[in-house]
């Protein structure tokens, strides 16, 4: 629930979550599940599990049978990272599946603004420093979580993990060291 909804009893309505500011991906490219649990700071039981149970599915290529491997996008380890960080701080995986639930269907204009708050029990979503304000003033907030720092930590973990050997390179960072040589 939106911080919004909290404070007005009113949905909000915006863009979608994970999809405004962030580059288009070829659907036929994305990086392995072992690459994504670790740019997600997550184990592969976790990320397999996740993915079983529809918690976060990979986008670019689901799992088609024995064998097959799945391929998941920016957006995706983003939201695992984000699912990551709510475990830690102690929501059962029952609330964040409703969160995540909520997210998606609620969306928003700007990831990089966006606070993720919690009072231990629901969480909100915090589109401006207002709503947060409003949130922590009515003694609902017990902590946040900024969308923009994870996403940034994202995105430099995956800098990093491009940088290493090939042989440990997923699919598309192989892709992107051929574009450079």
């Amino acid at each position: 629930m939106t911080a919004r909804e909290a404070a007005e009893g009113e949905p909000f309505v915006a863009e979608l979550l994970f999809t405004d500011g962030l580059p288009a991906m070829d659907d036929e490219v994305g990086y392995r599940g072992a690459v994504a649990a670790r740019a997600a700071g997550i184990t592969y039981r976790q990320l397999d599990y996740w993915a079983r149970t529809e918690l976060v599915e990979p986008t670019v290529r689901g799992a088609s049978g024995s064998g097959s491997q799945r391929l998941y996008g920016f957006r995706d380890i983003l939201v695992l990272k984000l699912v990551k960080r709510l475990l830690d701080t102690g929501i059962s995986l029952q609330q964040i599946r409703t969160a995540v639930e909520q997210l998606r269907a609620s969306g928003i204009r700007d990831l990089a603004g966006t606070t993720l708050m919690s009072d231990g029990a629901s969480v909100y979503l915090c589109t401006s420093n207002d709503e947060v304000i409003d949130l922590v003033s009515r003694g609902q907030g017990v902590f946040g979580i900024a969308v923009g720092k994870v996403l940034r930590e994202v995105e430099s973990e995956l800098v990093e993990l491009d940088a290493q050997a090939p042989e440990t390179m997923d699919e598309l960072a192989l892709r992107r060291a051929a574009r450079t040589a």
